[in-house]
């Protein structure tokens, strides 16, 4: 009779210490991937709409200006393209970070959507001009007064970083 419950014993035992070595090695691999996740590039944190939060860094390349209410490319705006492409074709490791502004007059949300459309008008122009769509991350839109100039406002900044 103690023979069976021994035996039984030690079954139940080497299930436990198998179950707890499974678990180690589970903690111990989880512990090694997060290590090499925290070593390799960190991640851009995307928002809904497809907008980055990245710090702007330096001073813009370039600026586009829009009119009231227009969202399509400035007519005047491929030499400021070109100053970009040639830019990113220079430093291959750096990407172009486009963000659009609007003024306070109007409703939030149209102004909003605004702003987000002349950011894709630009980054459009760049990707038909043959730059990788990976290197040009757009920042959700921000409201600006302008500085007293109301085209300062209604504009798309290009950093290229």
């Amino acid at each position: 009779m103690f023979d069976q419950e021994d035996g039984e014993l030690n079954v139940v035992i080497g299930v436990l210490f198998g179950v707890i070595a499974l678990v180690i090695a589970l903690v111990i691999g989880l512990g090694a991937w997060t290590l090499r996740a925290a070593d390799a590039e960190p991640a851009l944190a995307t928002t809904a709409g497809g907008f980055v939060e990245v710090a702007e860094v330096g001073e813009p390349l370039v600026k586009f200006y829009f009119g009231v209410g227009e969202t399509a490319l400035p007519a005047n705006a491929s030499a400021d393209l070109a100053t970009v492409i040639a830019a990113l074709e220079a430093a291959p490791e750096k990407k172009a970070l486009l963000s659009g502004f609007h003024d306070e007059t109007g409703g939030a949300a149209v102004n909003a959507e605004v702003a987000k459309n002349r950011g894709l008008s630009v980054r459009e122009a760049l990707l038909a001009a043959g730059v990788p769509a990976e290197r040009v991350l757009l920042r959700r839109p921000a409201v600006t007064s302008g500085g007293g100039d109301a085209a300062e406002a209604r504009r798309v900044e290009v950093r290229v970083q």
